[in-house]
C-alpha cells in the first residue's frame, strides 16, 4: 500500500478558489469599505488592504516557489532577471511595494505574480523569449497585475459571497483529503496550484500597464509585440508545457490586436529604442545550453500525466544525461520511480536532488514518502522534520510525522502529532486515519 500526502503545495492543499476565499476572510470578513485604485484613481470596493496583500504573499509564495522546484541554481541568470524587473519598478503605480523577481526551476511555460509583489518566471518561458525587451514586457505584464490589484479584487469579491464559517469549513476540507497517488499530489505541485486565473479584462489591463512600464524604462515597444506574437503562436499549438499559461493568462487574437494597436498609436516614434537581443542571449546562454534537457523534462512530465511511466523514465534519463546536476530532473525521476513502485530508487533520486539543492524542501518530502513505503520510518520522520524546518506551515507534515512514528511503533509520539494535526484539519482521509488511530489507542472517545 502506498502512503502519500494530499497537499504539499498550498500549506495543506487549498485550490486557487479556496486560497483566495480563505486568505481573505480572516483579514476582511469583519470590515467593508472602498479604496482608491492606484491605476485608475477611482474609488472601488476593496476589502483587502495592502498589508493583507503582503501577508498573503509572504504566507503562500514560498510554497508555490518550492512547488516549482525552487529557485534556479544559475545565480547569474537570476540576478539578470531581477535587475531587468527592478528597472521597471520606478515607472509603476506602486513603486513602494517590496518587489521580488525570481526564476524558478519549473519547465512549464509561465510567469506569475503574487499580490505583495513576488513575481516569478519559469525556465520554460525564458527559453521562449528572444530579447531583454520581451523579458521586460513579460515582467511588466505581471507588474500590471500587482499594480491593478487584480488578485486583491478577486479576494474582495470572494469575501462578499462567503461567511467566515463557510470559509473556515472550506479550508479544513481542502487541507485534509486523500491518500491518492504521488503524481496527483506531489507531481501537481509544479503545476501552479496557487496561481490566480485572470479574466480577459484583467489580461488586457495588465497588457496595457506592462507596455507602459517597459516603454517608460526605455525598452523598444516592439518587444511587447514580439511577446504577444510568441504567446499567440503558443496558444494555437497548445501542449502540456503551456496549458497552465493559458489557463491563468487567457490569450486571444483580440488581445493580440489590442496590444498591437496600442503600440502603433501610443509609441509611433520608439522603433529605434533598444531591444537588447544580444544582451539577453549572453545572460541566458547557460539556460539555452540546457534547452534539450528542459524539453526532455517537459516530455517526461507529459508522459507521467498520461501514466506512461516507462516512456517518462526514458525522457527523464535523457534529461539527466544532459543535465546531471539539475535538481528538478532528479526530483521528476524520483516521482517517476515512485509511481512504478520502485521506492528505493525514488529515495535515491530524491536524496541526490537534496544534495544538489539542500535548501529546497520538496526533495525531503518525496524522500520521506518513499521511505515510508520501504519501512524506513525513522529516516522518513527525519525527512519530514527537515522539510518542515525548511518550509514551515504545512499541516500535512504533522500527519506524516505522526504516520512515521506510528510505523515505528512509537504511539505516544504519533498521537501527539495526530492530535496537533486534527486541531488544524478535521476532514479528509488523513484526518479520518489520525482520528481512528487516536480512538484505537484510547486518546479519544469514538
Amino acid at each position: 500500500m502506498r502512503w502519500t500526502p494530499k497537499g504539499m503545495a498550498l500549506a495543506g492543499g487549498l485550490n486557487r478558489r479556496d486560497f483566495i476565499r480563505c486568505t481573505t476572510l480572516a483579514a476582511a470578513a469583519w470590515m467593508t469599505g472602498c479604496a482608491t485604485n492606484p491605476v485608475t484613481g477611482k474609488s472601488e470596493l476593496m476589502l483587502v488592504s495592502e498589508q493583507d496583500e503582503l501577508a498573503v504573499d509572504r504566507q503562500h509564495s514560498p510554497f508555490q516557489i518550492s512547488a516549482d522546484y525552487g529557485l534556479v541554481q544559475d545565480r547569474k541568470l537570476a540576478r539578470y532577471v531581477a535587475q531587468t524587473g527592478k528597472r521597471l519598478v520606478p515607472g509603476t503605480h506602486r513603486p513602494q511595494m517590496p518587489y521580488r523577481f525570481e526564476v524558478v526551476n519549473a519547465t512549464y511555460v509561465n510567469a506569475y505574480a503574487f499580490p505583495g509583489g513576488t513575481i516569478a518566471t519559469t525556465r520554460g518561458i525564458l527559453l521562449k523569449l528572444d530579447s531583454e525587451a520581451e523579458l521586460a514586457a513579460l515582467l511588466g505584464h505581471e507588474l500590471g497585475h500587482v499594480n491593478a490589484r487584480h488578485t486583491a479584487r478577486q479576494m474582495s469579491k470572494a469575501a462578499l459571497t462567503q461567511t467566515l464559517v463557510g470559509g473556515a469549513s472550506a479550508m479544513a476540507g481542502g487541507q485534509g483529503s486523500g491518500l491518492g497517488d504521488l503524481v496527483g499530489q506531489v507531481g501537481a505541485l509544479s503545476a501552479g496550484a496557487l496561481l490566480a486565473s485572470y479574466s480577459r479584462d484583467n489580461e488586457r489591463e495588465a497588457d496595457d500597464l506592462g507596455l507602459r512600464y517597459m516603454a517608460a524604462a526605455g525598452y523598444n515597444p516592439d518587444g511587447f509585440e514580439d511577446l504577444m506574437d510568441m504567446l499567440r503562436n503558443l496558444s494555437r499549438r497548445k501542449g502540456n508545457a503551456v496549458e497552465l499559461l493559458f489557463a491563468t493568462h487567457p490569450m486571444s487574437d483580440e488581445r493580440y490586436q489590442t496590444a498591437i494597436e496600442a503600440i502603433r498609436t501610443r509609441y509611433p516614434d520608439r522603433a529605434g529604442d533598444p531591444l537588447y537581443r544580444e544582451r539577453y542571449k549572453d545572460h541566458t546562454a547557460g539556460l539555452r545550453r540546457m534547452a534539450g534537457a528542459i524539453e526532455a523534462m517537459q516530455n517526461g512530465e507529459k508522459e507521467m500525466a498520461r501514466k506512461r511511466y516507462p516512456a517518462a523514465e526514458k525522457q527523464l534519463l535523457s534529461a539527466l544525461k544532459q543535465a546531471p546536476r539539475d535538481y528538478a530532473a532528479h526530483l521528476l525521476m524520483a516521482k517517476c520511480q515512485y509511481m512504478q513502485e520502485r521506492f528505493a530508487n525514488a529515495t535515491r533520486y530524491a536524496r541526490d536532488a537534496s544534495q544538489i539543492n539542500p535548501q529546497e524542501p520538496q526533495a525531503q518530502l518525496i524522500m520521506g514518502i518513499a521511505r515510508i513505503n520501504i519501512g524506513q520510518f525513522d529516516e522518513a520522520f527525519d525527512n519530514f522534520d527537515r522539510c518542515d524546518r525548511l518550509l514551515p506551515g504545512n499541516p500535512e507534515l504533522l500527519f506524516l510525522r505522526g504516520l512515521s512514528r506510528e510505523g515505528s511503533q512509537r504511539k505516544e509520539e504519533s498521537a501527539r502529532f495526530y492530535i496537533a494535526y486534527l486541531k488544524v484539519v478535521q476532514q479528509g482521509a488523513h484526518a479520518q486515519h489520525a482520528y481512528q488511530r487516536l480512538v484505537d489507542w484510547g486518546y479519544m472517545q469514538p
